[in-house]
């Protein structure tokens, strides 16, 4: 009967612990981790939201970025972190929905070391082309490909990225072939497109817009639903190809084990962050599309995303390097 007394006694003391731990947070800086270098899209995304969301917390929210791996590596550093609502991971759908389908060597289970908190944003990419390239249009671009098996190709940022799998989407949709080319990163594609030595590439819209603005490329069309407002002049691609669609969601995770009251408390606020109109202005220039959405409604999107590329990876047949 001790025993049990003692071991009640403990019960009760976490709970009261966890319970006064949750009313007393945040007590310090929040240390939103990202798994690519300064001055990204998503980084861009962080770096508007943290003030306001520290002004809300009523803590500082430090961005801190964590390059390597596709991703992998931010990702991990969350994941073995303290689930006390101190530590969030910020990433993209290649590192939520495609890394786990696509890496053999991941030191971390995405669905049992992480908890999904909100999606931040959608983005939509450009597909962009080399001024050179005859095709001006999705349309004329797939015909060409038809009429040339094998002699269009197009630049990605990495092996089994989104804007990788991009292009094998649109070469199964349209029955086409192109050919792949790899880069380590957004930069080297894009100056090689430029140059001409590649012929079209998909990308975020804030990499390669002023590219399209000075003449260097071109931009044949959007890969959201429908045409972005802010360039209405661009076609969605889905116009000469329907059903297609590719949108870079961002969103946040937590360690496995947050406090569910501390994973409500940031949820609510960053939801809240994202209804500012001031910062809603400054996300969409940025081609960014505000969400914040529930935890249940970000987790069955991630699942969605996943079951949509990892057929895209075996029809493909795209292998890791």
């Amino acid at each position: 009967m001790r025993l049990v007394a003692r071991l009640a006694f403990f019960f009760v003391l976490a709970c009261w612990s966890l319970g006064a731990a949750a009313q007393a947070y945040p007590s310090r800086p929040i240390r939103v981790v990202i798994g690519f270098p300064p001055g990204g899209g998503i980084d861009i995304v962080a770096r508007l939201m943290a003030p306001e969301l520290g002004r809300a917390l009523g803590q500082p929210v430090i961005i801190d970025n964590k390059p390597g791996a596709a991703g992998a590596l931010g990702t991990d550093i969350v994941a073995k972190s303290a689930p006390d609502g101190y530590t969030i991971f910020f990433g993209t759908t290649g590192n939520i929905s495609i890394n786990p389908i696509f890496m053999t060597n991941l030191t971390f289970n995405m669905e049992k070391d992480l908890m999904p908190l909100t999606q931040v944003a959608s983005v939509a990419f450009l597909l962009y082309s080399y001024p050179g390239f005859a095709p001006k249009t999705v349309g004329e671009l797939i015909a060409y490909a038809k009429a040339n098996p094998g002699k269009a190709n197009f630049c990605s940022s990495a092996t089994g990225g989104l804007p990788h799998l991009a292009g094998e989407l649109l070469n199964l949709q349209a029955g086409i072939k192109t050919v792949h080319i790899p880069y380590k990163g957004s930069a080297p594609c894009l100056n090689d497109l430029m140059g001409g030595q590649v012929q079209f590439d998909f990308d975020a819209v804030a990499i390669g817009l002023q590219h399209v603005k000075s003449g260097r490329l071109r931009a044949l069309a959007s890969t959201g639903q429908k045409r972005l407002s802010f360039l209405p002049d661009i076609p969605a691609a889905s116009e000469a190809l329907p059903g297609y669609e590719v949108v870079n969601a961002y969103g946040m995770l937590l360690p496995a084990g947050t406090p569910h009251e501390i994973a409500q408390r940031l949820q609510r606020e960053i939801t809240k962050v994202l209804q500012i109109p001031e910062l809603r202005e400054k996300l969409i220039a940025q081609a960014t599309d505000p969400v914040g959405s529930t935890p249940e409604e970000f987790a069955a999107f991630m699942k969605a995303e996943s079951v949509k590329w990892a057929r895209v990876i075996k029809a493909a047949n795209v292998k890791p390097e």
